[in-house]
C-alpha cells in the first residue's frame, strides 16, 4: 500500500485554502458498534469516532485495535482527500467471500484530521450487518444531530395527482426531519387505494426503517413508486406504521388548510 508523502501530514490540509468553510469534524460515541461479514465479526468497539463532513453522511471510524485485522488484506488502491490526506485500502476475506477495498484509513493524515490515524472506516453496504448496541442499523450511521418529529394533525391535507384528488384526510401525521421537507403520512382509508398498485421496490432509512412502495395509475398514466409506507418502522418512528406518504416533489400539489404547499426541490425531484 504505497502512500505519497506529498498528500499527507504532518502539515495543514490544502483543501481549506479554496474551501475555508468546508467542515470535517469528529466526536466520540459511547455506543457499542459491531458489524459482520460472512458470519464473522469484523469489528466490535465502544471507542469509535463519528465523523461529520460537508456534503457527506456521517461515517464511523473504528480503532484498528478493535478490528479483526486478520480478515483484512492491504491493497494498492488509494484515494486522496485534500482535507484529510491519502487513504489506503484493505479487502475483507471471510467465509469464502471477499469485499474488495471495503475498508480505508489515513495512516498519515493532515493536521486537521490527525486524530484519524490509527482508525479505519468501512463502506456500509459492503458489510452484511451493522449494529448499534443490539439494534441493526441500515444505510449509514445515524447522526445525533438529525431529529424526527412525527405529530398527529387534524389540519386538512389534500393530494392531487394527474388532476385527480387521490387523498384527503384530517388524520394525517406530519413528519418533520432535519434537512428534509415535511412529509404527510395518511391513513389508507383516506387514500384512493383503488388507484395504487404495490411494487417490488424497497428502500431503507436509518431513522425510519424499510419502506415499501406503490405506483399510482391516474388517467392512463402510471406514476412509478410515488407512494411509500413503513410496515415495520423502527421504534422511534412507530407512529407512521402502515400510513401512506406521497412524494411532495412528484404530485401535482399538496394542500394543507386549503393552501397549496411549495413544491420542494430535492434529489427525488
Amino acid at each position: 500500500m504505497a502512500v505519497d508523502p506529498a498528500r499527507n501530514g504532518p502539515g495543514p490540509a490544502p483543501g481549506y485554502r479554496d474551501k475555508p468553510r468546508h467542515v470535517v469534524r469528529h466526536e466520540p460515541t459511547q455506543k457499542r458498534l459491531r458489524a459482520t461479514f460472512a458470519g464473522q465479526a469484523v469489528f466490535d468497539t465502544t471507542r469509535a469516532l463519528i465523523l461529520f463532513e460537508t456534503n457527506h453522511v456521517p461515517v464511523y471510524y473504528v480503532p484498528r485495535a478493535d478490528v479483526a485485522m486478520e480478515l483484512l488484506t492491504p491493497t494498492d488502491h488509494v484515494t486522496y482527500c485534500p482535507f484529510k490526506g491519502e487513504a489506503g485500502y484493505w479487502t475483507i476475506a471471510a467465509g469464502g467471500r471477499t469485499a474488495e477495498n471495503a475498508v480505508w484509513g489515513y495512516t498519515s493524515p493532515y493536521d486537521e484530521a490527525a486524530d484519524l490515524a490509527g482508525y479505519v472506516a468501512f463502506y456500509w453496504n459492503r458489510l452484511d450487518h451493522w449494529y448499534e448496541e443490539d439494534e441493526e442499523v441500515f444505510v449509514h450511521a445515524r447522526s445525533p444531530y438529525v431529529r424526527i418529529d412525527i405529530l398527529p394533525s387534524s389540519r386538512p391535507v389534500r393530494v392531487v395527482l394527474g388532476g385527480v384528488e387521490v387523498a384527503q384526510s384530517t388524520r394525517a401525521h406530519f413528519l418533520f426531519e432535519t434537512g428534509l421537507p415535511v412529509r404527510y403520512y395518511l391513513p389508507r382509508e383516506d387514500v384512493r387505494m383503488d388507484l395504487l398498485t404495490p411494487t417490488d421496490t424497497a428502500t431503507r432509512c436509518p431513522y425510519k426503517g424499510q419502506a415499501a412502495y406503490y405506483s399510482a395509475g391516474v388517467g392512463g398514466t402510471v406514476h412509478q413508486d410515488i407512494v411509500w409506507t413503513y410496515r415495520e418502522p423502527v421504534a422511534e418512528s412507530a407512529r407512521i406504521r402502515d400510513l401512506l406518504c406521497f412524494y411532495n416533489e412528484k404530485v401535482d400539489a399538496i394542500y394543507v388548510d386549503g393552501v397549496e404547499q411549495p413544491k420542494p426541490v430535492t434529489k427525488w425531484s
